[in-house]
């Protein structure tokens, strides 16, 4: 079957997938299990530390799936599509999870809370399970017989490059190139030091107006998946906050004694990045929030739509099971019995502490945003989900129930956090399962085995997610500039406003304006609250990465397009995982104690670290962004030599 040919199955009435029922090739294997297990951690590790950094997180499917044929057939010269459509879905299931628990229970960090490993283990357990659980039943109806009303585009792509098997040895070279790329430009610069990583310019008479940009590869390789608007968008909300509103408020406050809060001291005495903490931050925090709801309330019309069907689809799907392996769903009692036996671990387990009340508003509220998910992503996609407008919308329910009950404490706070992790989880799982379910339906899998692979999956994720949150806190400790962790901070900003009464709503209500005067000139705003939240050095430098995907799409057409597009998406992701992984080995050498030449105590980092760029003057800047400059151009020259790759 050449690419192409699954969307064409698509115009038939019935779905045929490219393995038919009546064969069965090895598919829930041992080594698709192990190879799953270990790329879904390696995804899962590396978009927790982009989620963290960027507030962005970037779909794995595609690199599993062509890392598996790689190594499945390329090394070990074997293996099936339907094996690597497994390890794919091992792979999608850690990425989904990490970005579902970074957006939320780093909250619980920024409300004074102590977080165990066995405590986020559970959060990330009960609320992908909800997420796969209560998406099951709709398998059947959403992925076969709505095959011709709903696209599932990630799922279908994935699909097609499962089906474009024999392509998967040139294509993997890129993830690997830029993995490779990516882990020694970090190693090199955060590791050893070599040159400096944010250079940054701050102008004194411009009433402290400031620009710095963190010239990384994994900023690089977002700003090319994100593509040159949505990088141009969020660069824009960032000067906006560094260039325009800062200066406005050293210029309008800097000439008085008068201590405006939040901050702890005159403006005055303030320098730029102070200013950006104490009012700019919130001011995006407003943005930031009305976007989510404006995405929520634009994706309203298929919210509705996609409840109504999907609820009505519930019945269909009880009856759509039958002898064929195609069509075989895990049995519904099963399902029932462990959603049960997850509402019981909710209610009774101390770790959760949120209640009969707060039990209830997550689990109903997870039903019905999945249910809502699973239908919306086959439509729009899972990037394009409004997963921060349901999340927060659960989130500020959950603090105004509670609030009413009187549990405005640190307890009550911790609670409402709680539900929003579970709820937020429960809906990036079931957007996962549901592309990957459609991949599977496509290329012909037994839905069962993939059902059971993503709970295995979760479950070795969940395990590495507390881990990995705790080390990357230590390291660089989360809502630092390193790691500003953007919506998590604002779901506590949010709980600790309704709550406690402690949040300065003027800035947060100038924030709200601007995103709607921004919705109302026809740009989105969600992004561009981003960029305003985001310290100027993580918002600016994406837009070097949509550059080169602008230049790619003018300088390309037709398959040559396709192909190079294809080869930067790859090459990106690489360039992101590498960067991420040697980020996270780094923050275990930041903790790693070691006893320095000089004698003195300090971690491993720092007997690694041959220079001290930062003291260096303006060539140190020069010498970064000549090596960025580099790094931009091995992006490029990657994607048009691909135009020589044949197929």
């Amino acid at each position: 079957m050449e690419r192409g040919e699954v969307e064409e199955k698509q115009d038939n009435e019935t779905l045929i997938p490219y393995v038919p029922a009546s064969k069965s090739p090895k598919e829930f294997t041992l080594r698709a299990v192990i190879l799953g297990t270990i790329i879904g951690v390696v995804f899962g590790a590396a978009n927790a530390f982009l989620g963290l950094k960027t507030g962005l997180t970037v779909t794995a499917s595609i690199p599993a799936a062509v890392m598996s044929m790689a190594i499945l057939r390329g090394l070990l010269k074997r293996g099936t599509i339907l094996e690597n459509n497994m390890v794919q879905t091992f792979g999608s299931t850690g990425e989904s999870l990490a970005a579902g628990v970074i957006f939320t229970i780093p909250a619980l960090i920024f409300l004074g809370m102590e977080l165990s490993q066995f405590r986020i283990f559970l959060m990330a357990l009960t609320g992908g399970l909800l997420g796969i659980l209560f998406m099951i039943p709709l398998r059947h109806y959403l992925m076969v017989k709505e095959h011709k009303k709903l696209p599932f585009p990630e799922g279908t792509a994935c699909a097609n490059v499962l089906v474009a098997g024999e392509e998967g040895g040139v294509k993997a070279r890129y993830v690997f190139y830029g993995l490779i790329v990516g882990g020694l430009y970090r190693f090199g610069m955060a590791g050893m030091r070599l040159w400096r990583e944010i250079p940054g310019w701050s102008f004194a008479k411009l009433h402290k107006a400031a620009l710095s940009f963190e010239l990384s590869p994994i900023l690089l390789g977002v700003g090319y998946l994100v593509g040159p608007r949505i990088a141009a968008i969020m660069l824009s909300g960032g000067l906006l906050a560094w260039m325009v509103l800062i200066p406005l408020f050293d210029l309008i406050g800097g000439r008085s004694d008068t201590i405006l809060y939040p901050g702890p001291v005159p403006i005055g005495e303030m320098t730029s990045d102070d200013i950006w903490n104490f009012y700019i931050r919130y001011i995006g925090a407003g943005g930031v929030a009305i976007g989510g709801a404006i995405s929520l309330i634009r994706a309203l019309p298929t919210v509705v739509s996609s409840a109504r069907h999907s609820f009505s689809g519930l019945s269909a799907s009880r009856t759509g099971g039958g002898a064929l392996r195609t069509a075989q769903d895990l049995p519904l009692p099963i399902v029932a019995a462990v959603s049960v036996a997850v509402v019981a671990v909710l209610l009774f387990v101390p770790h959760f502490g949120i209640g009969g009340i707060g039990t209830l508003i997550a689990v109903v509220g997870s039903f019905f945003f999945v249910v809502v998910s699973s239908r919306m992503v086959g439509l729009i996609g899972t990037t394009s989900q409004p997963v921060s407008g349901m999340t927060i919308t659960a989130l500020l329910l959950t603090s105004i129930i509670f609030a009413g009950m009187g549990r405005t404490d640190a307890s009550g706070m911790a609670a409402a956090v709680t539900v929003g992790a579970v709820v937020c989880i429960a809906i990036c799982m079931s957007g996962d399962i549901a592309q990957d379910l459609k991949t599977g339906a496509l290329v012909g899998a037994t839905p069962k085995r993939q059902q059971v692979g993503e709970i295995i999956g979760l479950l070795a994720a969940a395990v590495f997610a507390g881990w990995v949150l705790q080390l990357l806190h230590s390291a660089y400790g989360l809502g630092s500039k390193v790691l500003s962790a953007p919506q998590a901070r604002l779901m506590a900003d949010l709980v600790r406003g309704v709550m406690g009464g402690e949040l300065p709503w003027g800035l947060l209500g100038m924030g709200a304006a601007i995103g709607v005067v921004v919705e109302l000139l026809g740009v989105p705003a969600l992004p561009f609250a981003i960029g305003l939240y985001l310290p100027i050095s993580t918002s600016a430098p994406i837009i070097f990465g949509g550059l080169v995907a602008l230049a790619v799409s003018r300088l390309s057409k037709g398959e040559i397009l396709r192909r190079r597009q294809e080869t930067g998406t790859l090459y990106s992701s690489g360039l992101i995982a590498g960067d991420a992984l040697m980020g996270i080995l780094i923050a275990v050498l930041t903790v790693i104690p070691f006893t320095l030449a000089s004698g003195e105590k300090g971690t491993l980092i720092e007997r690694l670290a041959l220079r001290r760029p930062e003291e260096g003057g303006v060539g140190e800047d020069v010498l970064s962004v000549a090596l960025f400059g580099l790094l931009c151009g091995l992006l490029v020259f990657s994607i048009f030599r691909s135009r020589a790759t044949k197929r």
